[in-house]
Parts: C-alpha cells; structure tokens; sequence
C-alpha cells in the first residue's frame, strides 16, 4: 500500500468526524480533465470500489487516496505549434512578433492542442492518524506530496500541517552512523547508499549490493561528501531508503511481517491497510528518535 514516506505534522486545531470528512471530500470528487483543463485534482474511493466510501478508517487510522489527471503536451509540440503562428502572423502583418506577443502566442497554442492531448493518471494514498497527529503521504517527491497538502488544506475545514522535522538532519545523522559503522537503536544499514559532495564539482559516489563498513567510505565523507540516501532495515521488519531530506523511499516491508495473516483477497485491503500503518506507527518514532527526536518549532 505504501511505497514512500513524506511525513508532516498536522496542527493542534484540527478535528473532524468521519462523517464530517466524508462529508467535506465528497464535494471535491475527482472529475476528468475538461476539454481545455490542463491539470485535475480530486479524491477517489480508497478501496477502488465505485460509491465507497472516500475515506476508510481501519483500526483508528484514516486513509484516502487523491487522483491527479494530467494533459500531456511534449514541449517540441507546443514550439513546433507556436512557431506556425508567430509566422503566420508575420506573413500577414508583416511584423515580428515580440516578446510579450510570443508569450500570448504560446498560450493560444496550448489552449488549442489540449483537447488533443493524451491525459495522464496518478493515484497518491494518504494516511491520516488522528491520535499521533499525523499525516502521511506516499510520495518520493516533495512536489507531489505539496499537491495533496495543498488539496487537503483546501477541502477539509481547518487543516493545517507543517512538516515534520528532526533536531539532527538525516544527512548528518547517516554521516555519523557511516563513519562510527553504528546504526541507531532497533536499525541495521543496508548495502546501498549515495554521497555527493557539496562543491562545484557535485561528485557523486554509489554503491550498491557492497558493504559500507569500509574505509573507502569512511574516507568519501571525511572528503566532504555527504550521504544522500541510505538503505537500512528497520527491526528486521520492514526496509527502505533514507534520503538527506528525510523522506522515505522503496519501502518493503519484509516476510515476518505477513506471517500468520489471512490468504483471503476480500480482506486485503483492510489486511494491508492495517499491516501498514501498524508497522509505520512503531518505525516512524523510532526513525525520529534516531535522528534526535522532533524538533518543535517555537
């Protein structure tokens, strides 16, 4: 269910029933790209099935899931297109076209192509845990985890976030586990990791399936270069990659953790769902405890 980890920290206002999100989501459905719409957003059933609920609560932990529709438009296309019509116009004015005209004229050209364009489709899973007061969003990308952000502070009356954030920055943190070749308490580091150097140069060094208690290593960040992701396992249970960022990426969650549950595939929704979010609210403490324990701004 869950691939990546951005994590934010929702603000001590907000409070809402159930059925007062249901409620507020369902006036901001998901509804396809119009003829000239370059980009929609809008929530969908959770559990892929039509007239479900748009928020599912398991266990106490909420979940959702935004859909997000793009017209695709190749940038060779829109310059192929708008060059047609700035020449048109030179041939029938007999002036070149300036800049600000070039810039309208590029907007003329997108505005005729979109209703040609393919669309494109992504769906993003988002976990809300009222008591810890968190939320939870699958996404590797900042960008992206900013666009449901923005969507829910939009539909939900009194949202507000702020991202969480840590008193030593992942990027020192993996440094000093890397050079000292002690993991945090309850973690285990991988055989993958990235560091780059912060000059001009921007070096970067991989390694992948190789072992990183080495000196070689040892000797990279001592050059300067700084981890920016880092493979490590948490409680021989789940896996994933640390970024410099403090997200979390190709999260996997390891075999132990599925023994004994049920094979019945009209219960692996809430089965997965449960699964997850039991296992990502032990790991993400331990994860802000390893990193110095959350920084609380004010």
């Amino acid at each position: 269910m869950f691939k990546n980890l951005t994590v934010y920290r929702i603000g001590p206002d907000w409070a809402a029933t159930l059925e007062q999100i249901e409620e507020s989501l369902d006036k901001a459905r998901f509804v396809p790209c119009g003829t000239t719409q370059p980009k929609s957003f809008g929530w969908v059933e959770p559990r892929g099935i039509p007239h479900a609920p748009l928020v599912e609560s398991v266990g106490g932990q909420l979940l959702l899931k935004l859909m997000i529709e793009a017209k695709v438009l190749p940038g060779s296309v829109v310059k192929r297109r708008t060059e047609e019509l700035a020449a048109h116009i030179e041939q029938t004015s007999g002036r070149k076209p300036g800049k600000k005209q070039m810039k309208e004229i590029k907007e003329q050209a997108v505005l005729e192509l979109l209703p040609m364009a393919f669309t494109k489709q992504a769906s993003v899973h988002v976990w809300i845990d009222p008591k810890a007061r968190l939320l939870v969003i699958d996404s590797g990308s900042q960008a992206r985890a900013e666009e449901v952000v923005t969507a829910l502070v939009k539909d939900l009356d009194g949202f507000a976030v702020s991202p969480l954030q840590t008193q030593e920055s992942a990027a020192v943190a993996m440094s000093e586990w890397l050079v000292a070749g002690e993991p945090p308490a309850g973690f285990s580091v991988d055989r993958e990791c990235e560091l780059k150097s912060a000059d001009e140069m921007k070096s970067v060094v991989r390694y992948s399936r190789h072992p990183l208690d080495i000196e070689e290593v040892r000797q990279h960040i001592a050059g300067g270069k700084v981890p920016t992701k880092l493979a490590m396992t948490w409680s021989d249970r789940v896996s994933f990659v640390l970024t410099d960022t403090m997200l979390v990426k190709k999260l996997s969650f390891l075999d132990v953790v599925f023994e004994g549950q049920s094979s019945d595939k009209d219960d692996n929704f809430d089965a997965d769902a449960a699964i997850a979010t039991g296992e990502l609210c032990k790991l993400i403490p331990d994860l802000v405890d390893a990193l110095g324990g959350e920084l609380t701004l004010g």
